[in-house]
């Protein structure tokens, strides 16, 4: 049966349809051309049209055309338009005419690299050409290395790479350096929150050495849609770009279905389990051989869904390599044989977190189911755009839980469907993040009294690092004097550098590391007597090493998974801005302790409660930025201390589901805590912080849309149907719960 057949079958089914909320169809559409800009060399013309490309769309066009004018430019369009080309025009055609041109690609991953690669050395052979276009990254061979250096005219790595590989060994690359026309960074979207501030300050080092070498090259970027994407993209290359935004690639159809699941106990607004049902839709797309891709919020979603779909495709002898998890912490050789098996069409469902919504070529697939809404327009349709390519039907089930978000888009599926994308946001000049850059610069140039980074005038850190011994000054110059390395203890990923390795005992005497993990989500995921799974298998953890980061595993056959319970407390450390009022407006400098203190064993398949378990770990510390909304107890007025508690505490469950409407994060990049009375305000007080060392300025943009925030709260109760509060609104609250909440928001925006 092939998907047009079975989407018809499925709208047959009274079964399947009482849980759609919407079934929208967005028709084919011709792709919009245009002739090739005067500049492209006719051997690219050539080639290109040898491959089935006669002419451009018009955004490939209007971005060559920048590009050659010397223009830095940003593309912004859907997955798979295409925008490839928007670089490798430009880019091979100066190489044509100036052989000792130099280009720097940039893509957020080692896959998107090495794609990319791969592509490109198809179109230099068609021309028969000789342009030299290399992979550098961890994986490249030590031998491979100095070859590169010395003749590859396009350098494709990736930010990490250029970071601790590239730049502090600028010196070996001079050839690279002097004769740099363009830097093309892709998947610009991506970088955001910490990613994105860090990239900025590599840039930002990238820059100088470029200019001590006398070259100033294009940027050429590329991006999914955002709202904003002239702004993250200055904010990452210190420039202002062109924006290219009309979109000309044609489109298949696409079905975008909102299957809200069945309702169980409809006094508490609770719902079956999104997982559960994800798990049937997905079943059903496998078991009529339709390709599919299914993503999940989190690691251990994606690994319970590879249990149970591996289960659905196993054969006679135990096999079922046809489906595949895919996520961040498996081994780079297993990602790529995953890719490579996608490719093929040997595997023809993965289930993997976000970490798939990039544009790695993974062959043609039609069918995506999302498990819970992603968290942001833009990685909802991203994950979208991974089934179905330029022709053919495909089709995008959102499958939502029984959150706030996700019942808000249930009954407002316009909201999807029509609303631009968020904005991306960084924070370049985040203390713990320059200041690690500048280390990093200080090691590949000195500094010169008067020199800026980027924009910033940093003589006041130069002096600093100066009395920590860090630099020497002499004269009007600061030479980096310690004996270490100081990009190796900088992640780009993470405000920290602390990964966690996991080690397989299962074969004694053969230990096998399989995988790593954050530290912030050790205590969560690798307490002893946890569960970790892996492809659909478990493995307990016997052992965790806290001072080593390492976390020893042995293989099990349980029939539950863990799951565990952390517990914070916050306090303010400084006030940077505030605005009295009945509630008033804070941001500031918080310390956040947290500690993980038990957790729980959740059954497979029925998802009962099984039991509890002891954790012993330390407290982890977070230094970072909050915003915070304190309410004069007026506004409580005329309710108990119990519904006055219940109110607050709804009021923080829909804020901890509305803030990320309006960030460009995740959910989990932010935390929301309540004190009933804060020992810092004496008030109730709802905090709101970013869940990242030092902050990456989330809760600078809270604090200015401080009253829109309880404005969309007050919208998601009146629009719940619930009668005393309920997952999708305020939570599964005491009698009077969703009521007191409303009176509160209702007098926090009528005295405001």
């Amino acid at each position: 049966m092939n998907l047009e057949q079975l989407l018809e079958r499925m709208q047959e089914n009274p079964m399947f349809m009482e849980n759609v909320a919407d079934w929208e169809v967005i028709p084919a559409r011709e792709g919009v051309y245009a002739p090739w800009p005067a500049g492209v060399k006719q051997p690219l013309v050539d080639a290109l049209k040898s491959r089935g490309i006669e002419r451009p769309y018009i955004h490939q066009a209007k971005a060559i055309e920048h590009v050659l004018k010397g223009e830095d430019v940003v593309v912004v369009t859907p997955t798979a338009s295409g925008k490839t080309l928007c670089y490798n025009v430009p880019v091979i055609g100066e190489i044509l005419d100036n052989p000792s041109a130099r280009a720097l690609y940039l893509f957020p991953t080692k896959a998107l690299a090495r794609d990319q690669v791969a592509e490109m050395n198809e179109l230099i052979n068609k021309m028969g050409a000789d342009v030299k276009a290399y992979a550098y990254d961890g994986d490249t061979p030590g031998t491979a290395r100095s070859a590169i250096r010395q003749a590859g005219h396009i350098v494709v790595t990736n930010p990490d790479m250029l970071h601790s590989g590239i730049l502090p060994h600028h010196t070996r690359w001079v050839k690279l350096f002097e004769n740099l026309r363009y830097i093309v960074i892709d998947e610009t979207h991506t970088y955001r929150g910490v990613f994105g501030s860090h990239l900025a300050n590599v840039l930002r080092r990238l820059n100088r050495i470029c200019r001590f070498y006398g070259a100033r090259p294009t940027y050429i970027c590329c991006s999914a849609t955002i709202d904003n994407p002239v702004e993250l993209t200055a904010s990452l290359i210190g420039r202002q770009p062109a924006l290219v935004s009309e979109n000309g690639a044609p489109t298949g159809e696409k079905h975008i279905i909102f299957y809200n699941p069945p309702v169980v106990n409809r006094q508490l607004g609770i719902r079956k389990s999104s997982l559960l049902e994800t798990r049937k839709i997905a079943a059903n797309f496998l078991r009529n051989d339709i390709s599919t891709i299914v993503f999940a919020r989190a690691r251990l979603t994606v690994e319970v869904l590879v249990n149970y779909l591996k289960d659905l495709v196993r054969d006679d002898l135990g096999r079922a390599e046809a489906v595949q998890g895919y996520r961040g912490g498996y081994l780079p050789n297993q990602r790529r044989r995953i890719e490579q098996g996608l490719r093929k069409g040997e595997i023809v469902g993965v289930v993997s977190t976000n970490a798939l919504e990039l544009g790695i070529d993974v062959g043609q697939l039609e069918a995506c189911v999302i498990s819970g809404y992603p968290g942001t327009i833009a990685s909802t349709w991203q994950q979208a755009g991974r089934a179905g390519r330029r022709s053919g039907v495909s089709a995008m089930v959102l499958v939502a839980n029984s959150s706030p978000i996700d019942q808000y888009i249930m009954k407002n599926p316009h909201y999807l469907l029509d609303k631009p994308a968020e904005s991306g946001l960084t924070n370049p000049n985040n203390l713990y993040i320059l200041i690690s850059h500048i280390k990093c610069a200080a090691f590949e140039l000195p500094f010169v009294k008067g020199e800026r980074y980027g924009e910033e005038d940093i003589e006041e850190i130069l002096n600093y690092l100066e009395e920590q011994g860090v630099l020497r000054r002499v004269g009007d110059t600061w030479h980096w004097m310690s004996e270490e390395f100081p990009a190796s203890d900088v992640s780009l990923r993470s405000a920290t550098n602390e990964n966690f390795v996991i080690v397989d005992t299962s074969r004694p005497g053969v230990p096998k590391v399989m995988g790593e993990m954050d530290r912030y989500s050790v205590p969560m995921l690798l307490h002893e007597k946890a569960i970790y799974m892996h492809q659909g298998d478990q493995y307990q953890v016997e052992k965790l090493d806290f001072p080593a980061k390492k976390a020893y595993v042995k293989r099990v056959e349980v029939d539950y998974y863990t799951d565990a319970d952390l517990s914070v407390n916050l306090r303010v450390l400084d006030v940077l801005r505030e605005e009295a009022g009945a509630v008033s407006r804070t941001s500031g400098e918080v310390s956040v302790t947290s500690r993980v203190s038990m957790f729980k064993k959740i059954k497979l398949d029925t998802h009962e409660n099984l039991g509890f378990g002891p954790v012993e770990l330390p407290e982890m510390i977070l230094h970072t930025t909050a915003y915070w909304a304190s309410v004069d107890e007026s506004l409580l007025a005329g309710l108990s201390r119990e519904e006055a508690q219940a109110g607050m505490v709804g009021v923080s469950n829909l804020l901890a589901h509305v803030a990320p409407l309006y960030l460009m994060c995740d959910p989990k990049d932010i935390s929301v805590v309540y004190q009933a009375k804060s020992p810092f305000t004496h008030k109730p007080t709802l905090f709101i912080y970013d869940a990242y060392p030092g902050g990456v300025g989330f809760s600078d943009k809270l604090y200015a849309m401080h009253l829109e925030l309880f404005r969309q709260c007050l919208r998601m109760v009146e629009g719940c149907s619930c009668q005393a509060g309920c997952p999708s609104c305020v939570g599964a609250l005491t009698e009077g719960g969703k009521d007191a909440a409303k009176r509160i928001l209702e007098g926090m925006l009528r005295d405001s």
